[in-house]
């Protein structure tokens, strides 16, 4: 008795010039009678446009830029620069994506500054622990 390998193989084997598979799919073939219903009209009416923005925009640009403005006069190094400006981008694109930019702003953007501010102290504590074992 042949061993199971996980797989079965015939042992049988089909005559020469045995039946073709695809010859006998076609006498079986049925059409089904197709009926369509009367013609359906509706009309399309386009969606309202988006709320024009723009003043908006503008505003959130001001204010971004204030509160940016503020938060570099308290930075004392000059690295903050960059990690501020991309921390002021990212909350008012989070801020823009809401109904109410302008009063969402400004807690994304203390929020993002925070984190910026975690993540230096991280790569400062960091850094002076690599001083430290190349000291060594």
């Amino acid at each position: 008795m042949p061993v199971n390998r996980g797989f079965f193989v015939g042992t049988e084997r089909c005559p020469a010039g045995g039946k073709n598979e695809s010859k006998d799919m076609n006498t079986t073939y049925w059409k089904v009678p197709t009926r369509f219903g009367p013609e359906t009209r509706f009309s399309v009416r386009p969606a309202p446009a988006a709320p024009f923005r723009a003043t908006e925009e503008n505003e959130l640009e001001r204010l971004k830029n204030r509160l940016l403005r503020e938060e570099l006069e308290n930075a004392t190094e000059s690295e903050w620069n960059a990690r501020l400006r991309r921390a002021a981008n990212e909350a008012a694109a989070l801020a823009w994506a809401t109904a109410v930019p302008l009063l969402v702003f400004p807690g994304l953007f203390e929020e993002k500054v925070r984190t910026a501010q975690g993540q230096a102290a991280r790569q400062e504590c960091i850094r002076e622990r690599s001083r430290e074992l190349l000291a060594v």
